[in-house]
């Protein structure tokens, strides 16, 4: 370092200011420049051209100024960037190709749909369209948020108060850094409409808003061709819509046919797309077109395809729309910034942000005309009280040396306000004739008046939607128009699943793996303590593990002893009697080698934000581990399955419950020994972690056998012995301790009992389907069972042969149906008519341990 200076030298690691430098890069390109904000649908440029050219004067009824002026004014005020940023974007908001509806009312040439240039800023003129005037409205009213200046000498929107929902309307594109937003355009008519029934009913299904708003419509007109990617654009914000150009095929007079095309799909430029059409056709790719011409004029587009003499109109077509750009996609991806930070957004959450913002703007916009017509209220009573004395006033006036001295002694006689009484003395003589006075009587009734209905609409949030929903009206009425893209269904929109009714499956899943769907009303009921039907057939070695019921398009999330998951819907399962055996679930989902199925569960939809995200995937392992992680982390189904939960060695996966986040949790063991705590004291982990200790076992020979969550108030606890008994007790018998302890005791274990099996919570409604390991089933109403205490062994529930025990219990929702009672005598030790309960209540006095 040089002698004699003051300067410091920082060292700094490059590594980390580089990273510094570009998250701040990377953020102010997301906040400020590339993603519109929510609210007003605008990115900062198109707010600031929209601002400039009000603060400038160029309203819709005003005459034209030059773009220069313009690009200038917006320049120097609001954008400090190139004057091609600004001038790029108000030609955007000109042309009626790009927005849906333009915003900018251009005068000369602002280009054309076969991609030549505007002409340059000094020879075109703009002003603001009337719609765009809609944007603006209210904004001296205190409606929104201002913000200084890049130089913080002027002050600027940082959000239009936007009277029409215009990120629906006019859609948006930009690329930021990390993330990009793709946008579609829609009809005013039916962006209204729904937003309207939204107003009216918060809680409206995505399926009733896609009645009003059926999809998307291009400036450039059209046909989506297949609703699939529409829907699921509206559903999740993400979505890929398939445009066709509009064509009819005609016969020419010759006999031959031509294909005209009117509207072409959005973005694209027709005379590069008839450019490149013209070079597949030379190459030979496209064959049967004998001339192409561009007949497209200031009426409207037309182009011209004349075919060859033995050429198909049909099969030219459908190849044009396969090698050129008569068909292209719109990829929807519906990014943007909710206070300040990019969201992804379905259709109803665009239109719940919005309704949000112009309700905020309705209030405060109240509030200031309140203000305002209270200081006018104000000045219009001292004027009241000034000519009810006007004597003493005029003598008053008179008699005072200065204004001042009149203001003062205005405000002691009288009691007025300084701002009444300087109001009086610059009132002008002919107010005081007898008419003026009527006047500002009339003039101060009316304000009070509109003070009270001001008042009344600050109160009252059902008056605030309504003005909300008449104003959206008569945007309506003023602007609305019909669709200009068609809707076409294409096949991939009729699914296999449209085609299956969605009726209540009996899904089981064996010991070595083979699955099937039954319809559950092949089952029918029986008595306790029958001997069952014959179940599913299976090999010798083999049983049924896994039997639950779903509807036929509910997902299943399959989750196996490696701690995996994989995803099928209730149909992809093969269909079979319930005698059948069923297919191996190595056909259907990618399972490794040595790897089983330990746990079903089936949710409804893996779509829905709100649902995904306040719902959770429980897991417990038989070594005692649970984890509890949301189930937004399975909501993005793969092939060939994902990692569920890190399985510790020696351990394995053994049941998944699927929770709203406040359940209570019971984990019961071999052992005879149950655990109960709550769902909160297990925190929420990420997709990958192993979890936490949920059950502290007994010995090195107990296993975990099973876990129940609890949410339903009338639920009690069943439990399962290998030997056939089983009984239901109270929830409330088990006291509530905190994870990993080792429980109380559940079933009193004895030689004639055998180990626990089975845990399930269970009410009076649910039917029992019990099943051995030589593959008899037998199904039982839950209400045939009475509760007793905790440490009681139970009753019979199945009679089983010598050498056979329980292998699988699971709980099925009771359907009415004609019960056929199948009693054997000698089922139930005891008589026919009363089981002896076994153990008995006796036992109570021994129930914790």
């Amino acid at each position: 370092m040089a002698e004699g200076t003051n300067e410091t030298i920082i060292p700094i690691n490059i590594e980390d200011e580089m990273k510094g430098a570009y998250i701040d890069y990377s953020m102010s390109v997301i906040i400020s420049r590339a993603l519109p904000d929510v609210r007003d649908g605008l990115k900062p440029v198109h707010r600031r051209v929209l601002f400039g050219m009000l603060d400038l004067g160029v309203n819709w009824n005003k005459s034209y100024k030059k773009s220069a002026r313009i690009v200038g004014e917006v320049l120097g005020k609001y954008h400090p960037h190139g004057d091609s940023s600004v001038y790029d974007t108000m030609v955007r908001m000109a042309q009626p190709w790009s927005l849906r509806y333009p915003l900018v009312d251009g005068q000369g040439n602002f280009g054309s749909v076969d991609g030549d240039s505007p002409a340059a800023m000094r020879y075109t003129e703009a002003r603001l369209r009337r719609i765009a005037d809609e944007l603006l409205t209210d904004i001296n009213k205190d409606t929104v948020d201002f913000q200084f200046n890049f130089d913080d000498s002027l002050k600027e929107p940082s959000v239009l108060p936007g009277k029409l929902p215009n990120l629906l309307l006019n859609g948006s594109s930009g690329i930021a850094v990390g993330m990009a937003t793709n946008m579609a355009p829609h009809n005013l008519t039916e962006v209204v409409n729904g937003t309207i029934a939204y107003i009216e009913n918060n809680d409206i299904s995505l399926e009733e808003l896609m009645q009003h708003i059926t999809a998307p419509d291009f400036p450039t007109g059209g046909t989506i061709y297949g609703y699939t990617g529409v829907k699921s654009a509206f559903e999740t914000g993400r979505g890929r819509v398939m445009l066709r150009a509009k064509s009819e095929i005609e016969t020419m007079p010759s006999g031959r046919e031509r294909i005209i095309v009117t509207e072409i799909p959005y973005m694209v430029n027709k005379a590069s797309m008839i450019e490149k059409t013209a070079a597949l056709i030379n190459e030979k790719r496209i064959e049967g077109i004998s001339d192409l011409r561009d007949e497209s004029d200031r009426n409207g587009m037309r182009i011209v395809y004349e075919l060859k003499k033995d050429a198909i109109g049909n099969v030219v077509l459908n190849n044009l729309f396969k090698y050129t750009q008569l068909q292209s996609s719109f990829s929807v991806n519906n990014v943007a910034l909710v206070k300040g930070r990019p969201y992804t957004l379905n259709t109803k959450d665009l239109i719940k942000y919005y309704v949000e913002h112009r309700h905020e703007v309705v209030v405060r916009r109240t509030q200031f005309e309140l203000n305002e017509a209270e200081k006018r209220a104000h000045i219009l009573q001292g004027y009241l009280i000034a000519l009810d004395h006007l004597d003493e006033v005029i003598s008053l006036i008179r008699n005072s040396r200065d204004p001042e001295v009149a203001k003062t002694g205005l405000m002691e006689k009288f009691e007025l306000s300084e701002i009444q009484a300087k109001a009086i003395l610059e009132m002008r003589l002919q107010r005081l004739t007898g008419l003026e006075r009527d006047k500002i009587q009339k003039e101060y009734d009316e304000i009070m008046e509109l003070i009270t209905g001001l008042k009344e609409i600050l109160e009252k949030e059902e008056l605030r939607m309504e003005i909300i929903k008449n104003e959206l009206i008569e945007i309506k009425d003023r602007y609305g128009d019909e669709r200009r893209t068609d809707i076409i269904h294409s096949a991939e929109d009729f699914s296999a699943e449209d085609m299956i009714p969605n009726e209540e499956m009996l899904i089981t899943i064996s010991h070595l793996g083979y699955v099937k769907r039954t319809l559950l009303s092949e089952y029918r009921t029986q008595g306790r303590g029958g001997v069952g039907s014959k179940g599913a057939g299976s090999k010798t070695d083999d049983f049924t593990e896994y039997l639950f019921t779903g509807m036929t398009h509910d997902y299943l999330l399959i989750f196996t002893e490696f701690g995996k998951v994989f995803w099928k819907k209730v149909w992809e399962l093969p269909e079979g009697s319930k005698t059948a055996k069923g297919r191996p679930v190595q056909n259907l989902i990618n399972i490794e080698a040595g790897d089983k199925i330990r746990a079903v569960i089936n949710v409804q939809n893996l779509k829905d934000e709100d649902y995904i995200n306040n719902n959770y995937v429980v897991m417990c392992t038989e070594l005692g581990t649970i984890k509890k992680t949301s189930l937004e982390a399975y909501s993005r189904p793969r092939t060939n399955g994902i990692n569920a939960i890190t399985i510790n060695e020696g351990d394995r996966l053994l049941e998944v419950k699927f929770t709203n986040g406040d359940n209570h949790i019971i984990i019961g063991a071999k052992s005879g020994r149950a655990i109960h705590f709550h769902e909160s004291d297990v925190r929420p982990m990420g997709r990958t972690a192993a979890g936490v200790r949920g059950y502290r076992l007994a010995n090195e020979d107990d296993r975990v056998i099973g876990m129940v969550c609890v949410n339903r108030e009338e639920a009690n606890l069943l439990v399962v012995s290998e030997n056939g008994y089983g009984k239901r007790s109270l929830i409330d018998d088990y006291r509530i301790t905190k994870r990993g302890g080792k429980g109380v005791k559940t079933i009193n274990v004895t030689e004639k009992t055998g180990n626990l099996v089975a845990i399930k919570e269970v009410i009076d409604s649910d039917d029992l389907m019990i099943i051995n390991k030589s593959g008899i089933t037998i199904r039982i109403s839950v209400d045939s069972l009475r509760v007793m205490g905790r440490a009681t062994q139970g009753v019979k529930l199945i009679r089983l042969n010598e050498g056979d025990a329980i292998s699988s219990v699971e709980k099925i929702q009771h359907i009415e149906s004609d019960t056929e009672v199948e009693e054997i005598e000698g089922t139930v030790e005891g008589t026919n008519d009363t089981p002896k309960v076994e153990g008995g209540d006796q036992d109570e006095s021994k129930t914790e341990e």
